[in-house]
């Protein structure tokens, strides 16, 4: 049975250089897909310490959701921030249903042991009209990951040694239908330069 991570993202050492290139470009698709985060409650489940992509809604969102294994005092304190912190997918039971508009989760799902219970939880906390945002390594991406880490040293070797699994879009797919997403309301597709598979979910009207 393999360890269970003990430290989120980000909590005890600054990220390389090749991780803030990943957060940059899928901030940069992820803000394309929220568009106007005004009025809208926003979750973001394996936000990291620091919660890189999440926090840039901080201030504008209607709410802000933020859950990993620990977070910054500074996320903590701020009263438009619901911080929780505790271990995917059971620290998402403390949410109610329907209770939010916009889902992200960023490079979570291959460290998880029960990725399908994680997105099953993600469907049932979706607001009707909702979308869920899930960006995930494939498979291609797991020859380069291993590759910078292991060889290259441009990413701690023991993240990608806490990986799981791998998607390509046939991966992620039948996971996001099991969780109860419709196929017509599902975009699956590759994402940096293949390295990454990106899924756009929207849950339909009650």
């Amino acid at each position: 049975m393999s360890q269970l991570r003990q430290t989120p993202f980000g909590a005890t050492r600054e990220p390389t250089w090749l991780d803030r290139f990943g957060i940059w470009l899928s901030a940069r698709r992820i803000g394309a897909l929220v568009k106007d985060p005004k009025g809208k409650r926003i979750g973001d489940f394996g936000c990291g310490y620091h919660a890189g992509i999440g926090r840039r809604f901080r201030g504008t969102a209607e709410h802000l959701v933020l859950v990993d294994l620990a977070l910054s005092p500074e996320l903590k304190s701020d009263p438009g921030v619901t911080a929780i912190e505790g271990r995917l997918p059971e620290a998402l039971g403390r949410l109610g249903d329907a209770s939010l508009d916009v889902i992200i989760c960023n490079s979570v799902l291959e460290h998880l042991g029960a990725p399908q219970e994680a997105i099953g939880e993600f469907h049932r906390l979706l607001s009707p009209g909702g979308v869920c945002l899930i960006n995930v390594p494939s498979w291609r991406g797991k020859w380069f990951l291993e590759f910078a880490a292991f060889r290259l040293g441009l990413s701690p070797a023991a993240e990608m040694d806490d990986h799981k699994a791998y998607y390509d879009p046939r991966d992620l797919w039948p996971l996001l239908v099991e969780a109860g997403f419709k196929p017509s309301r599902i975009s699956c597709y590759r994402h940096k330069f293949g390295l990454n598979t990106f899924a756009v979910c929207r849950r339909g009207p009650a």
